[in-house]
């Protein structure tokens, strides 16, 4: 499946980023005060942003999988894995300054580049095998916490007081959608699932597929899109 487009798979990750701005212009309107303070850290939206990182995790994990499953390509492995690590880098240095004392030091995409590491060791295991451990590294932290685990250990999600931070998907237990993507991507190869995500390159699919195909440049831009465009209209308003 290497050499066809999964127009597909590019259309599902369209979806997660719908999900994913229509989750962040809540947040805006909740930060600007438009809606009720808090509106989007709890109730449905607390769920919202949930599920919707979760997809992001899972698709990546099931991108792993089939770009590396039949044995690991290291030079694109680490070409992909250098651009997260850069732009999770920029939202850190970004967030240092946008919102002070909320600095994002373990968001989405830290959490996906540190996953993706990380799961490289699974990639040859049953898919039963690997959706146990999902389970496990999704129960740990509710079965396990210890102060030793505070501060400079708070990533990994183990910790007793949880950090102060805009964005917080700590590798326990944020690495479960990853492993989870990962045996979904074998057992689709082992069913022959992969080619139902060939669609037609109709122009249609193809606009749909488009910004699936760009998910991290949009992921980068579409905060300051948004808040710019707040601005503005608190501006345009006076």
């Amino acid at each position: 499946m290497r050499g066809d487009r999964l127009i597909g798979l590019d259309i599902v990750k369209t979806a997660a980023l719908v999900s994913m701005v229509a989750y962040h212009f809540a947040y805006d309107l909740d930060l600007f005060g438009l809606i009720p303070r808090g509106t989007a850290v709890t109730g449905f939206f607390w769920w919202h942003a949930r599920a919707t990182a979760g997809s992001f995790i899972f698709l990546a994990g099931l991108s792993l999988w089939l770009a590396h499953g039949a044995g690991i390509r290291w030079p694109a492995f680490w070409r992909r894995l250098a651009k997260i690590a850069a732009a999770a880098a920029l939202v850190t240095v970004a967030t240092r300054f946008a919102l002070p004392g909320l600095t994002v030091f373990y968001g989405i995409l830290h959490s996906i580049a540190v996953s993706s590491i990380l799961a490289l060791a699974v990639l040859r295991l049953p898919a039963a095998l690997t959706l146990a451990l999902a389970a496990g590294a999704f129960a740990l932290p509710l079965l396990f916490r210890d102060p030793l685990f505070n501060g400079a250990l708070v990533w990994t999600g183990l910790g007793t007081v949880p950090p102060v931070t805009a964005d917080f998907l700590p590798l326990f237990p944020w690495i479960a959608p990853m492993l989870a993507g990962v045996a979904a991507g074998r057992l689709m190869t082992r069913f022959a699932l992969w080619p139902r995500l060939v669609l037609a390159p109709t122009r249609p699919a193809r606009a749909l597929a488009w910004p699936g195909r760009h998910t991290l440049a949009i992921y980068l831009i579409h905060q300051p899109l948004l808040i710019g465009a707040f601005n503005l209209w608190f501006w345009a308003m006076r």
